[in-house]
């Protein structure tokens, strides 16, 4: 090994090192030795861990540590072994305050520097890609997406020499990777700001810096959605695809023009994934507690009626009436569905998409729906009064019907519907009952502590200390497995109103809404809030989340 170093040593005292080309390149080039006898010294020179490409099959990409677009940028690549434990990749371990950028980027967590040739991180980067297949489609069409053409990107696209092009695929990338809902993409002065919506709620992830790339990005995003790119006054909107590993997912793309230039979200609708193995949707992996799923159960499995689910947007109803589906689809009856979009796709279900711009709104399908002898109808959304009224027909002429509307809580879904005109006594003969939910972040329980709030937290929250009070509650201090926030996946929470004749006289002789609140208290119905602290009791989430996702009742 020796008379090796010493080679090396005089190989690198004279090397001329191309752009784009490491030491370990150079070494390798210009000793003409094999792999096995050039990283083992050249790993011992820097005092750096050596792994070859067997060893980097062992591993998996930890880009919750590193995003990837970071990584691609810096050369180097975040892996972890089955313990946990982190590892930096990099064929060049000279670059310049390297090893200060990850213990930054970081944020103090352990890591070991580990060195490969770039030929073996390449390759792993190849085959890691040649099973999380990205690709897009080339088309605006409204109709069946299955029919489109697509152009595919693969993990080698990442290296795609033009930066706007680079970059967008590394952000969809990295946004599949984390499992975020959405991106969005924010113009200021200094560039586009990167930031993605994980668990419900948005963060910044990364910057492309200076406004020419900024507004190259935003062009691509419109060329691949098939929206007019000279166009940059008034808001588009499009959509474009992406295929995983089989999984189909179909991206929602609005373009918005700002003080700075033209910002963009990116809504990610994965449509398979969650619908079929171990995977499927169930009111188990949604988080639902026992006494919810048992109630959530007993509403649907109703032989005729409308159950209602209520809550603000992104608060998960369409994934909870999708469950019920499955809960209830035993493939000796007909379920049709009516959506905008068209979500997840069920095997043995009638899915039929709405699609304004032809006519298909949601009380025209549904008019024809009926005709169509199904049992179980599933409503998207009740919009306005006359999806409203058949949705009501349909229940009372002896369907099943699953649907939801936009209401903060189980008693204000009654003055909604108030207000779309909607006969009070129809409405109250054919709900069976309503469901209120939010989604709700779980606790990082790799970063949990105990915490204990103060009296300046209790003033601005509402809670008193006798809600408190004897309780022990846990805090996510932020950590690499949650990308510094504290929380690591979403449960639902829900407030349940099953109507029965008492309920239903006081909601047709319109009774006040206090008045109603009290009576559905006394059938026992535990609402957002008292669900809410409930869960923090137990430390499966925090008083923070409480206060941010449900009232003070």
């Amino acid at each position: 090994m020796s008379e090796h170093q010493s080679l090396f040593d005089e190989l690198l005292a004279s090397a001329v090192i191309h752009p784009g080309q490491s030491p370990l390149d150079y070494l390798l080039q210009a000793s003409n030795l094999p792999e096995d006898v050039v990283l083992p010294a050249f790993a011992e020179r820097a005092g750096w861990l050596y792994l070859y490409p067997p060893r980097l099959k062992q591993l998996s990409p930890a880009f919750d540590a590193l995003p990837l677009q970071e990584s691609l940028e810096k050369d180097v690549l975040a892996l972890r072994d089955d313990d946990g434990h982190l590892y930096i990749v990099t064929a060049d371990p000279y670059q310049p305050l390297l090893h200060d950028w990850i213990s930054a980027r970081l944020g103090g967590n352990e890591f070991e520097i580990a060195t490969a040739t770039r030929s073996s991180i390449q390759g792993y980067m190849a085959e890691w890609g040649e099973s999380h297949r990205l690709s897009e489609d080339l088309t605006a069409h409204h109709g069946d997406i299955s029919q489109l053409p697509s152009l595919t990107i693969t993990v080698a696209s990442l290296k795609e020499e033009n930066q706007a092009v680079r970059g967008l695929n590394a952000t969809l990338m990295d946004a599949l990777h984390s499992r975020a809902s959405d991106i969005h993409l924010e113009n200021s002065r200094a560039g586009l700001h990167v930031r993605l919506r994980l668990d419900g709620v948005l963060v910044a992830v990364n910057t492309f810096s200076g406004r020419s790339l900024a507004q190259q990005i935003v062009s691509r995003i419109k060329v691949l959605s098939e929206l007019d790119i000279s166009e940059q006054r008034v808001p588009q909107d499009g959509r474009f695809r992406a295929l995983i590993n089989d999984r189909d997912v179909d991206i929602r793309v609005s373009i918005m023009p700002g003080l700075f230039g033209e910002d963009a979200v990116l809504r990610l609708l994965d449509r398979s994934h969650l619908t079929s193995g171990e995977n499927e949707l169930t009111l188990e992996r949604l988080g639902f507690d026992l006494d919810a799923r048992d109630t959530l159960r007993r509403i649907a499995h109703q032989p005729y009626g409308m159950l209602l689910i209520t809550g603000p947007t992104g608060s998960g109803k369409t994934t909870t009436l999708y469950s019920l589906l499955g809960e209830v689809k035993t493939g000796q009856e007909k379920i049709i569905t009516i959506e905008d979009p068209v979500e997840y796709q069920l095997e043995g279900v009638l899915q039929i998409p709405v699609n304004e711009a032809k006519g298909l709104t949601f009380s025209r399908g549904l008019r024809s729906v009926l005709r169509h002898d199904p049992d179980t109808i599933m409503v998207g959304e009740i919009r306005d009064p006359d999806t409203a009224s058949i949705s009501i027909q349909a229940a009372l002429t002896g369907h099943t019907v699953f649907t939801s509307v936009h209401a903060n809580s189980i008693i204000d879904v009654i003055q909604r519907f108030r207000h779309m005109g909607v006969d009070a006594y129809a409405l109250t003969s054919a709900l069976n009952g309503v469901v209120a939910q939010r989604l709700m972040r779980k606790i990082c329980e790799h970063c949990a502590a105990a915490w204990v709030p103060d009296e300046a937290f209790l003033r601005s929250s509402g809670l008193g200390k006798e809600t408190v009070a004897g309780n022990h509650f846990r805090l996510g201090h932020g950590c690499n497995k949650c990308r510094g926030t504290g929380y690591s996946g979403r449960m639902a929470i829900a407030e349940f109103m099953s109507l029965d004749d008492q309920l239903r006289d006081m909601i047709v002789s319109n009774t006040p809404l206090s008045e109603l609140k009290a009576a559905v208290s006394d059938r026992g119905t535990r609402f957002l809030r008292e669900v809410a602290l409930d869960c923090a009791k137990l430390g499966k989430t925090t008083l923070q989340e409480v206060v941010r996702v449900t009232f003070a009742e």
